[in-house]
């Protein structure tokens, strides 16, 4: 996944690039308020290859279960970014709208930031895509963050042109401050989003009912199936049920019954860590050990 990284640092460095030329051509806070929130995505897109790298670990003597929670520190810490991006928007802003200045050659500023936003578009919905499909919260945060950066720039664009219409510069920092405004909502999101992976949210609904779904397929009179907690971990997802199966049956029988649930969830789940703990249906203390837990149907 780290090929997508570094193309979020190539688009970063061309959209700096372009933003910060039609900054200095036109002299609208705008455009310079949309470069910085690029050099903001420039960093956020090398902590992501860097927490990508980490996150791509095998589990080793300190991490037994590996290093996919790393994502969301980028996810987390690109979030506080966008948050810095904001606060230099709306200060340069409210000092532009303190202190008006005439803009200069318009058209061509507007065309450059509107070919930085389509750059920062395309390469934001490939992000997106990849961080969907393969349960990547970097990728999805860098991705969303490319998006804000179109958006900031459609705002700067509406409001170079509504200046250019009207002549009145004033319009310039106030889109400019909107535009701040909404980029800290999309940080929000970000840094909620991150916080709940780093707690061990549990796996979507419709996830947790398939699988769900998969044990009961397994249950009848001499099985049983309960406790069943699932958690997201980065791309890494995990789950933990409890089976209950008559005392009298061997070890072997158990045994073969458990690599056939684990297997048929691994089908529906590639790499999912299923961990079944066997247990006599006999026993009382069998049942009733969580408070919380995926209800499962009891019929197949």
């Amino acid at each position: 996944m780290t090929r997508f990284a570094w193309l979020s640092i190539a688009a970063a460095v061309v959209t700096i690039t372009m933003k910060m030329i039609a900054w200095r051509i036109t002299g609208s806070v705008g455009l310079l308020s949309d470069a910085a929130e690029s050099v903001v995505n420039l960093a956020a897109a090398v902590l992501a290859l860097l927490m990508l790298s980490v996150a791509a670990r095998p589990p080793d003597d300190n991490h037994h279960f590996g290093h996919d929670k790393a994502e969301y520190f980028s996810a987390a810490v690109e979030g506080v970014l966008i948050f810095v991006a904001a606060v230099i928007i709306i200060v340069s802003a409210v000092d532009r709208l303190l202190h008006p200045v005439e803009l200069e050659s318009l058209s061509i500023g507007v065309l450059i930031a509107a070919l930085a936003a389509g750059v920062n578009g395309v390469v934001g919905m490939i992000l997106m895509r990849a961080g969907r499909r393969h349960r990547s919260p970097t990728l999805i945060a860098d991705g969303k963050h490319l998006w804000t950066d179109v958006v900031t720039s459609v705002g700067v664009v509406v409001g170079i042109g509504l200046v250019a219409i009207t002549g009145w510069v004033i319009l310039d920092p106030i889109v400019a401050i909107l535009v701040g405004l909404n980029i800290i909502v999309t940080g929000v999101k970000l840094v909620r989003d991150s916080t709940q992976g780093l707690m061990d949210v549990t796996l979507p609904e419709e996830e947790n009912a398939k699988i769900a779904a998969i044990l009961a397929g397994f249950s009848n009179d001499d099985v049983l199936f309960h406790g069943l907690r699932t958690r997201l971990s980065g791309s890494q997802r995990f789950a933990n049920v409890d089976i209950l199966v008559p005392g009298k049956w061997t070890v072997q029988h158990s045994h073969d019954l458990i690599e056939d649930v684990e297997k048929a969830v691994d089908a529906s789940f590639p790499g999912i860590e299923m961990q079944v703990h066997l247990e006599p249906k006999e026993d009382p203390r069998a049942y009733d050990d969580f408070d919380v837990e995926v209800p499962i149907p009891r019929e197949p």
